[in-house]
């Protein structure tokens, strides 16, 4: 059964870092594209950060310089360094994988709370 499982959320300081992870079954096969999503309270879930398969990395304007994301080189893992973390990070952020085949995979997300 493919699943995706995000971790590493918390609350946090502004100005202060976390490193969310997102483990992945094997059996999720033809991953075309990793990424991270956000939705805050009472918004709509919007792209943050993604990496192609071919090392293309894509980044919302709001979390450019501060954010980076990463793959793991041998494994089923993706992640998300936030650095210098301000109050509308505030989040649930989700994992999430795309395949040739066009299907998404979601994970269950992982709640982000920056404090003023």
């Amino acid at each position: 059964q493919a699943q995706v499982q995000e971790s590493g959320g918390g609350l946090v300081q502004a100005g202060g870092s976390l490193r969310l992870s997102c483990d992945f079954t094997q059996s999720i096969v033809g991953i075309t594209t990793m990424g991270w999503y956000r939705q805050p309270p009472g918004k709509e879930r919007d792209m943050v950060a993604r990496i192609h398969l071919s090392g293309n990395l894509v980044y919302a304007d709001s979390v450019k310089g501060r954010f980076r994301i990463s793959r793991a080189k041998a494994g089923n893992a993706v992640y998300l360094q936030m650095d210098s973390l301000e109050p509308e990070d505030t989040a649930v952020y989700y994992c999430n994988l795309k395949t040739h085949w066009g299907k998404d995979y979601w994970g269950q997300g992982t709640q982000v709370t920056v404090s003023s």
